[in-house]
């Protein structure tokens, strides 16, 4: 079985030496090009991948045939140092950048993406205080995750306001030293589970105020009183990952809690995407290395007209279709967590990321399907499972479509500057 020890030690070397291998200082140096994880990152990814064999891929089935939450595998992980992750140092956490969280990400993906939502669950909903939370907020609520295997969720989402993220509506009027909350979330992972949201409300009544200035980010308490759970919600995937409505009546929150400043939440939710949008790529590119694994070892063994399906052309070509696009996709993957952690602007290639490793998990698993044939259709077989997790990475976090804007308006604005996008 992994240590803690052993993981806590590789972990705290990535964070001390992010940058230590020659590939790596090559990057810093930009005196060359070099696709290959330093040994820092390897020794990540062999100790998370033995955790994964161990604890996750044996798991998986029963989770999502229970839909009950991984609670025990949860606190396995965080024992062994994998939640968390970029939580700093002075706060309890290893404090990693985003390329090991996305090695750590890929390798979880790779054993179910249900698990590793409720695990990245954290990410997501601690990155908006990690990016512009004041000391005292980071003390209260980051430290409590990094001390005890408790969960936090990103509560922005509502019915009505998906990756519209303007168009959001729960209110949080000032009055005095507090603000007062009223409104209602939808699809919040770990809603029912977490021990402290991430919240974003309308801080400005102007409807025509602009999302810049609108609105205001807080942390806050899940046992506030006010706060009231709906039901788990029955996905289509991901079954064993908590997502749940959340209601908001007259919640009484500290202004001391307001994570940046008044009227700059937008701004913080925004910023937050550049850092966890790789992840959500890198999770999808593991669900797609899993496809590749499971088709190709039964285009192995399944024979049909006298040989194994694999020498067949038409699965051959399959085959050929899933691991190309699951390349690229890793590529750009690491290429968006490294530009994040180069201090760049992460928005446009986290966005490429997102919206290609995405589509391609979900074609990825289904093609998956059409090699196993009729077994694929089988819930006995992995397959099925797999097609079922994949939709949802084209659609949280911002849809594909939502990604294809944002990177089609930012290509659009270099080629006005520059006259050209390959020789700008």
């Amino acid at each position: 079985m992994l240590t803690s020890k052993l993981l806590t030690r590789t972990t705290s070397a990535v964070a001390r030496r992010a940058y230590s291998s020659p590939a790596n200082e090559e990057h810093q140096n930009f005196s060359g090009l070099n696709f290959d994880l330093g040994d820092d990152y390897r020794r990540l990814q062999d100790s998370v991948r033995t955790f994964v064999k161990q604890e996750i891929m044996p798991n998986a089935a029963k989770y999502d045939k229970t839909m009950e939450y991984p609670w025990k595998i949860i606190k396995k992980a965080h024992e062994a140092g994998l939640l968390n992750s970029q939580i700093p140092e002075k706060y309890g956490g290893p404090g990693l950048d985003l390329v090991a969280d996305v090695v750590l990400g890929e390798a979880v993906g790779y054993g179910c993406t249900g698990i590793g939502t409720a695990m990245m669950g954290n990410d997501l909903g601690s990155a908006p205080l990690v990016i512009a939370a004041s000391d005292e907020v980071k003390k209260k609520f980051l430290t409590r995750l990094v001390e005890e295997p408790v969960m936090c969720a990103y509560c922005v989402t509502e019915p009505g306001a998906g990756s519209d993220v303007a168009g959001i509506r729960t209110k949080a009027e000032k009055k005095g030293d507090e603000y007062i909350v009223n409104g209602s979330k939808m699809w919040i992972t770990n809603g029912g589970v977490a021990n402290w949201y991430f919240l974003l409300a309308r801080t400005d009544p102007d409807p025509k105020a602009p999302a810049g200035k609108a609105f205001t980010a807080f942390a806050v308490d899940a046992d506030s009183a006010g706060i009231i759970k709906g039901r788990k919600e029955i996905n289509l995937g991901q079954r064993c990952s908590d997502t749940r409505g959340i209601t908001f009546e007259d919640v009484r929150i500290p202004a001391s809690q307001v994570v940046g400043a008044h009227g700059e939440g937008f701004k913080v939710a925004m910023k937050t995407f550049d850092k966890t949008r790789p992840l959500v790529a890198a999770s999808a590119v593991g669900l797609a290395a899993r496809c590749l694994d499971e088709a190709s070892k039964y285009a192995l063994e399944r024979k049909t007209f006298g040989t194994q399906i694999a020498n067949h052309q038409a699965v051959a070509f399959i085959l050929a279709d899933i691991v190309t696009n699951m390349e690229l996709s890793r590529l750009m993957t690491y290429r968006s967590a490294l530009e994040v952690d180069m201090g760049r602007s992460g928005q446009y290639y986290a966005s490429i990321a997102k919206r290609f490793a995405a589509d391609t998990a979900v074609e990825a698993a289904s093609n998956c399907i059409q090699v196993f044939g009729g077994a694929g259709f089988n819930t006995e077989y992995p397959a099925e499972k797999l097609y079922r997790d994949s939709k949802i990475f084209q659609i949280y976090e911002g849809t594909s479509q939502v990604q294809r804007m944002v990177i089609s308006r930012q290509l659009l604005q270099k080629v006005k500057e520059n006259g050209t996008y390959f020789f700008a």
